[in-house]
């Protein structure tokens, strides 16, 4: 099918916590098609930031629901944009998932379900600077900080 109009996608991850056993996630994205904006976002516990990074991309891509589009991702994620624009996943999954370290390449289950929704668009992905200024990485944040305040208060009380 011919790439008829553009969507954009401006999409973000967090995780407070990090760095213990028991934490919070979360993850937002932006959506803007014709003129019309739609914000997700959500949250979980236990999970790292490079998982809600992966998962806002994810969310986002299951939110389209027609193939006749270009999609512009906008990320402040180096580990996504890297591996898109550099195309680690062909040497993944040559190597049989295996990094160059010959470990299994963590988020397998994550990279696989974008691979698979990649596989449907026409998508570019950006790095763009975090916290920088930009207005629609900014909401992302704040709607991935979200998440991981509303999953607070259901799970870690």
């Amino acid at each position: 099918m011919p790439v008829t109009d553009k969507i954009v996608i401006y999409c973000d991850g967090a995780c407070s916590g990090n760095q213990y056993q028991v934490n919070a996630g979360g993850w937002g994205a932006i959506l803007r098609h014709r003129g019309r904006v739609k914000e997700i976002n959500g949250g979980v516990l236990n999970t790292t930031n490079q998982r809600m990074e992966l998962t806002a991309c994810i969310k986002a891509l299951e939110h389209i629901k027609s193939t006749g589009h270009l999609i512009e991702v906008y990320t402040d994620s180096a580990y996504l944009v890297n591996c898109m624009q550099k195309k680690w996943y062909l040497t993944w999954r040559k190597n049989g998932w295996q990094n160059a370290k010959k470990q299994p390449v963590e988020n397998r289950d994550l990279w696989e379900r974008l691979l698979e929704l990649l596989s449907k668009y026409k998508v570019h992905f950006h790095k763009v600077e975090g916290h920088s200024g930009d207005e629609l990485n900014e909401r992302a944040d704040e709607l991935a900080r979200q998440g991981i305040s509303h999953v607070k208060k259901i799970g870690l009380n």
